[in-house]
């Protein structure tokens, strides 16, 4: 097996081989270049979060459980309540491979925290090299009360073999030369600025529509399974610009989109950073991944999931808001994000989760 992060083909070998085992596997887990993870029935409330670097996730667990639930029937994950739910998936993996977690694109658009743990890991959503065992996942909801099932998806798991093969800038550079990664709204190709990552600005031009939607406070029961099923107007209050900005303050939670289009070609991925202070002290984009494939052929905005817990924070249109991390995988994949495999986001605009419709009045 090559070097760099595996493709559809590698994860379809790898439950062959028994090395990421499940009793509920489904071939459409499987995306161009990760893996959809998938609740178990065994849950627990939570007093805190936590990590077990020196010991199995289990031995923790019972000194901070506070109750055990059964998802084989429907259960209500209150907001700001921490739940532990273990994954019906594990690992066995035997060779020199190693990978992350993150929360798939639904998961974030609803402020959903959600982090993986493992046995005697020291951080939070790291598969560690030849990781044989459980994997668990820690969900808070942080702006709605949703209700979780058995067999919910809300995180995905990207592995590498041997080492992450990321460009550096000059390498982003040349391969925007070669081949464009970003557009504009136009589908012309767009100037990049790269430092450390693809730099992706923040959309707020329009101050006559919707730029923005920020999570109401008081809302009816989310439930996480009803797709196009929840009126928008019930949660999401609309945000129109003020000149070209907006405010975001504390413990809020709003959905943007950025300025450009973006691109992955179908021999890499992506991984968007959800922290940098040296552009803000904020969050952006909960769900990190970028499949091989979006955005073909001239771009999809990238949706950004923002929230700020310190103080308030004036966002202008056109700032930089996020970075954007491109890295090869082991080989071009032949599978890729888009319409063939029902993806949800590709040529997205300004996009709530799947889960909500605008009500016309």
């Amino acid at each position: 097996m090559n070097k760099g992060s595996l493709t559809y083909e590698d994860y379809l070998k790898l439950f062959r081989n028994k090395e990421i085992l499940s009793n509920k596997y489904k071939k459409e887990q499987i995306q161009p270049s990760s893996v959809d993870l998938t609740l178990s029935n065994e849950c627990y409330e939570i007093e805190a979060s936590f990590l077990s670097p020196k010991n199995n996730v289990r031995e923790k667990l019972q000194k901070i459980m506070i109750s055990k639930i059964n998802l084989s029937k429907e259960y209500i994950f209150k907001k700001n309540k921490t739940y532990l739910v273990k994954l019906n998936e594990s690992l066995n993996l035997s060779k020199n491979i190693f990978g992350k977690c993150n929360p798939k694109s639904s998961t974030g658009r609803l402020d959903i925290f959600c982090r993986t743990i493992l046995n005697n890991s020291d951080e939070y959503e790291k598969i560690p090299l030849k990781y044989q065992g459980e994997i668990f996942i820690e969900i808070t909801s942080r702006s709605f009360d949703i209700i979780f099932t058995e067999g919910d998806s809300l995180n995905q798991m990207r592995l590498i073999n041997q080492k992450h093969l990321f460009l550096n800038d000059r390498e982003l550079n040349y391969l925007h030369e070669k081949s464009p990664i970003l557009y504009d709204v136009t589908e012309n190709p767009s100037q990049i600025e790269v430092d450390s990552g693809l730099k992706i600005s923040v959309d707020l031009e329009n101050i006559n529509n919707t730029c923005a939607y920020k999570a109401k406070k008081n809302t009816p029961t989310l439930d996480f399974n009803k797709i196009n099923f929840h009126n928008i107007n019930d949660y999401w209050e609309p945000i129109k610009s003020n000149k070209g900005s907006i405010i975001i303050m504390p413990g809020e939670f709003y959905i943007l989109k950025s300025k450009q289009k973006i691109k992955i070609p179908s021999s890499m991925a992506a991984e968007m950073i959800p922290y940098d202070t040296s552009i803000g002290d904020f969050r952006v984009h909960y769900a990190g991944f970028f499949d091989p494939g979006f955005g073909e052929p001239f771009g999809s905005f990238a949706v950004l999931e923002i929230k700020t817990n310190e103080v308030a924070f004036i966002l202008e249109d056109n700032q930089v808001i996020a970075r954007l991390k491109y890295e090869k995988l082991n080989k071009e994949s032949k599978v890729v994000y888009g319409e063939n495999i029902k993806s949800n986001y590709q040529n997205q605009g300004l996009r709530l989760s799947k889960h909500f419709y605008i009500k016309n009045n």
